[in-house]
């Protein structure tokens, strides 16, 4: 009983290893410490598949070893399975990634407006689709902003318009005041660039990277004190690339969501790179919309200005 199962305790003591030092899996070859914290929380799915094995060889080394990786994945992971949301806020907010691609953007936006949200942002604005979501939002909200490719829709006045450089040659990112009636904050639209896993290359992110340093720039030297982040980051919160943006401000889902809040994918989301995040200001829910014509899920929250 002791000496069987020897292999599957190895399995799980270097699993939790991965687990505990996933931040020193080095980035020099194929960015492989990024992409191993895009999907770090699935990790968790190979500790039944080692529990099953070890209960079939009837090994106790085996069993006591798999408790290992349990523990730290619900040391890392476990606070977000819970409901952390709580009553109160008075702002929704809700940023969604339409897909230039959209065989359907009036429905997309019609569904975007079912959200209930008081600040929308957009990411992945073709032009030839910017005049139809401006015509559908209209009536929900009166205030709007676009540039590049991304936008701002508002319920209340938006002043301060502005462009944010993130070093790549063209807007994706911009930033906004918005005078909501608990007071201004500042927010920021951000769509950072894409980034993809090839066979050669590996985990092709450095143009992320250094966009994402850009724009925890520009957010550090805000000078309002509210600030909220809404857009497609291409990255996960454990992803020590957007270290420049998560080490000032945190997530609303992680603060006051229910569950992982994966948003990517639509069909089948495996990750949360579409993100709220706020500085300032207190998070009390959020949460993910379902499906629209985009290959992103939508995602909101409500907060509590002032």
């Amino acid at each position: 009983m002791w000496r069987r199962g020897v292999v599957t305790a190895a399995c799980a003591v270097a699993l939790a290893l991965l687990l505990i030092l996933h931040s020193d899996v080095p980035n020099r070859i194929g960015n492989l410490g990024s992409l191993l914290e895009t999907f770090l929380p699935w990790l968790g799915l190979a500790i039944p598949v080692l529990l099953v094995i070890g209960l079939l060889r009837r090994s106790a080394t085996a069993l006591i070893a798999v408790l290992l990786p349990l523990a730290v994945w619900v040391n890392l992971f476990g606070g977000l399975v819970s409901d952390k949301s709580a009553a109160g806020g008075n702002l929704t907010v809700l940023t969604h990634n339409v897909n230039a691609q959209n065989p359907d953007p009036a429905g997309t936006a019609k569904d975007v407006i079912s959200g209930g949200a008081d600040i929308v942002a957009l990411e992945e604005l073709p032009d030839n689709q910017v005049s139809t979501y401006v015509a559908q939002l209209k009536s929900a909200y009166p205030y709007h902003a676009v540039k590049g490719t991304v936008g701002l829709w508002s319920k209340y006045p938006i002043s301060g318009v502005r462009a944010v450089d993130i070093r790549l040659g063209w807007t994706r990112a911009m930033r906004a005041a918005v005078a909501t009636p608990h007071g201004s904050v500042a927010v920021y639209v951000a769509h950072l660039p894409s980034v993809r896993v090839n066979f050669s290359l590996g985990f092709t992110a450095n143009g992320r990277d250094n966009s994402a340093d850009a724009l925890g720039e520009a957010i550090a030297q805000e000078k309002l004190h509210d600030v909220i982040l809404l857009g497609d980051l291409n990255g996960t919160m454990n992803d020590r690339a957007l270290a420049s943006i998560t080490s000032q401000m945190r997530s609303t889902q992680g603060v006051a969501g229910d569950g992982f809040g994966f948003s990517w994918p639509a069909d089948f989301p495996m990750a949360r790179i579409d993100q709220i995040m706020v500085k300032g200001v207190q998070p009390t829910k959020s949460w993910v919309l379902p499906a629209t014509g985009s290959d992103h899920r939508p995602v909101a929250a409500r907060v509590q200005i002032g």
